[in-house]
């Protein structure tokens, strides 16, 4: 009996799939990668057409030779690794290291671990596309040209085994400019008004909104104007010049992608986006279902495509209309637009089987892992439903010079909001009195005002910067949670509750990148390769060409900045702080933390500091030195060398000036230097050139 051989990543993916196939067929793993570039060296022959040299990987030549006794008893290989670049060129690397021959191997790929599709697939068996796997090794050497050649710049620059990667230095400028913007924002006051208005016989007032003139919203900016707006309300009559009824439709949204995915079980589950990839791999590989055997609950994980196969639209509507009613299928298909190539190869990410509800599934699961499952699910379903209908009614009354807004919005029908919904999603209640109607006479009670200060831009989360990344175009669905641990993990970055805040260690490899990597770090050039990738995957440049054209101005940029490094002498700075051990003054030293403070004496002496850098002002509130701090995760603060007796602090640095207006605090910001108390909002524009 002839007997096939299946090679799939991962133990658990050969389980789910095992039990599809007859007992002709065996299934085995590899375990991820078996070759790669080597890591003691670069890999890459440059003057050999930049050729590269993979070797397999340590751990793997056991595995290698059982795979090969495998291959030996096998009439026909499969190849179903992942359906993306990455998984044919593991496909590709696994016929090189197992020497398969071409007309005994082909390659297979699904896009749900289902019966239907692993038997599809195999009726549907192709040749390793090279085009794909080109594209992989353009992406792998490119990544691996910038980081091997520009981490010894690094290191040598700022003294410590730092790193630099073509999407990740990108993604570190990204959150280093909002921080700038951030530390440069000037806050200005202004003030809302909202008042109470109520129709003659009727006890509960409508709450309304300052809206401005009749004919222009006018903003308040101060507390002066605000009173005399009041003074003047008070003396005024109201009625309702308006009141007017609309239909709104809010259209259901989008099934997920690996971006919005990502995005959403950030906001709603707190996972972080390599959380999120994992767990999504472990349901599409396959979980034991009780009284179903393993199952591989979604679709394919990495994908930037919204497009939904005809079979699952149909399992949809079939289950909508029996558990909803018909009226709630959509009835329309929406599309997502934008200009960008899409791997449209795949599917969007969506149960495999819309019967097995979260409900059912959940005694299976683990509560991570259907909190997940449970995300996915409505939002397909959600995805396939008709549109929530609202009623919205708006009120506009005035008075002789001013104008109030009020809205109020219900559900009419609620569509695909019976299955899903966001904190976008909720309705604020406000109850209208029946007996309005235009030209009602309003009684006004109170007027409440509200003192604000405007906000800086948001600092980032991992799901507002994979959008941001996703929106540049920089890199693709498979690389945005790799790309941001990798950042965090270095400490260029550190996550303090969902915030994303740049380390001095970022600081500095960014100051770095900008000014001698300008290209690499350039938003717009970095989209420009992937755009390149992609035309290298669907066969119109060749991988090889891209490459070629990248590497003379990487070389170049990295000789200049070798040679101007060589006219640095970087010394260690001696400090006045003495080591209690052997009496040297201690010098300062980078870690992976940042600086700190070492006995010159090592190795005889090991003494180490935290270093504390004065910064010449004194404590506004103590009158000891002000020191440069860093949280436990790195982000960079302002203390005073008090602590904990005293316990001032700020994010930006404090200014040795005081405020002229109220005597208090100054800090600096960007070119100007501000007053701490908000209420103040003295602003100094600080003269550069002195």
């Amino acid at each position: 009996m002839a007997k096939n051989l299946v090679i799939v990543e991962s133990p658990s993916k050969a389980t789910t799939i095992k039990k599809f196939l007859g007992s002709t067929y065996e299934v085995v793993a590899s375990n991820g990668h078996v070759r790669d570039l080597p890591k003691s060296q670069l890999g890459i022959d440059i003057e050999n057409d930049f050729e590269p040299k993979y070797i397999t990987i340590r751990g793997k030549g056991e595995l290698l030779a059982k795979l090969r006794r495998e291959v030996k008893k096998a009439d026909k290989i499969y190849l179903a690794t992942d359906p993306d670049r990455e998984g044919e060129a593991i496909s590709w690397h696994l016929a090189k290291a197992l020497k398969l021959e071409e007309k005994n191997t082909k390659r297979i790929t699904f896009n749900e671990i289902t019966k239907n599709a692993v038997k599809q697939s195999i009726k549907q068996a192709r040749k390793i596309d090279m085009d794909l796997v080109n594209a992989q090794q353009a992406r792998r050497v490119l990544d691996r040209l910038v980081g091997y050649q520009i981490s010894p710049v690094l290191w040598a620059k700022v003294k410590r085994g730092l790193s630099a990667g073509r999407v990740q230095s990108v993604a570190l400028r990204i959150i280093a400019d909002r921080e700038e913007e951030i530390n440069a924002f000037i806050s200005k006051e202004y003030w809302t008004l909202t008042g109470e208005f109520t129709v003659e016989g009727e006890k509960k007032p409508l709450i309304a909104d300052f809206y401005g003139h009749k004919d222009k919203k006018m903003s308040i900016e101060s507390e002066k104007e605000l009173n005399e707006i009041i003074e003047e309300l008070k003396k005024s009559k109201f009625l309702v010049s308006d009141l007017k009824e609309t239909k709104r439709v809010k259209k259901s949204p989008l099934p997920f992608t690996t971006s919005t995915l990502q995005q959403e079980a950030a906001k709603s589950l707190n996972f972080s986006t390599q959380k999120t990839m994992r767990l999504a791999q472990g349901l599409y590989e396959g979980v034991a279902i009780k009284g179903r055997g393993t199952v591989g609950l979604i679709t394919y994980l990495r994908t930037d495509s919204t497009r939904i196969s005809e079979d699952a639209k149909q399992m949809a509507y079939e289950y909508i209309e029996e558990n909803y009613g018909a009226e709630y299928q959509a009835l329309e298909e929406k599309k997502e637009k934008n200009g960008k190539k899409i791997q449209d190869a795949h599917e969007a990410i969506r149960p495999t089987y819309v019967d097995l509800t979260p409900a059912s599934v959940k005694d299976s699961l683990s509560r991570e892992h259907f909190r997940l499952y449970q995300l996915i699910w409505k939002r397909f379903m959600a995805s396939r439903m008709a549109p929530a209908q609202f009623s919205t009614t708006t009120v506009k009354i005035d008075s002789d010079k001013y104008r109030f807004t009020a809205s109020t919005s219900k559900v009419v029908f609620s569509g695909y909001l019976s299955v899903y919904q966001t904190d976008e999603d909720k309705v604020e209640k406000k109850v209208l009195s029946k007996k309005l109607t235009s030209g009602t006479t309003m009684k006004a009670g109170e007027f409440e005002k509200k003192q604000h200060f405007t906000q800086p831009p948001a600092h980032f989360t991992e799901a507002s910067l994979v959008k941001t990344l996703e929106e540049l175009g920089i890199g693709r669905p498979s690389t945005y949670s790799p790309t941001i641990s990798t950042i965090i993990n270095r400490r260029y970055v550190a996550k303090e509750q969902k915030n994303l805040y740049i380390t001095e260690l970022g600081e500095v490899v960014n100051s770095i990148m900008k000014k001698s990597f300008t290209s690499i770090v350039d938003v717009n050039f970095t989209a420009y390769m992937e755009g390149l990738l992609d035309r290298v995957e669907d066969g119109s440049v060749k991988w090889k060409t891209v490459v070629e054209n990248f590497y003379p101005d990487l070389n170049e940029a990295v000789q200049a900045a070798q040679k101007e490094l060589e006219e640095v002498k970087i010394e260690d700075e001696v400090t006045d702080v003495i080591c209690e051990e052997c009496g040297k003054n201690m010098v300062v030293k980078y870690g992976p933390h940042g600086k700190f403070l070492a006995c010159p004496g090592f190795p005889e002496c090991h003494n180490t500091k935290p270093y504390l850098e004065k910064i010449g002002v004194p404590c506004p509130k103590c009158g000891a030195d002000v020191v440069g701090r860093k949280t436990k995760k790195g982000r960079r603060y302002f203390g005073c060398s008090n602590y904990p007796e005293c316990d001032f602090m700020s994010w930006q640095k404090p200014s040795s000036e005081k405020c002229p207006r109220c005597g208090g605090a100054m800090v600096e910001k960007g070119s100007k230097i501000v007053c701490m108390d908000e209420q103040c909002g003295y602003v100094k524009t600080v003269d550069k050139k002195v």
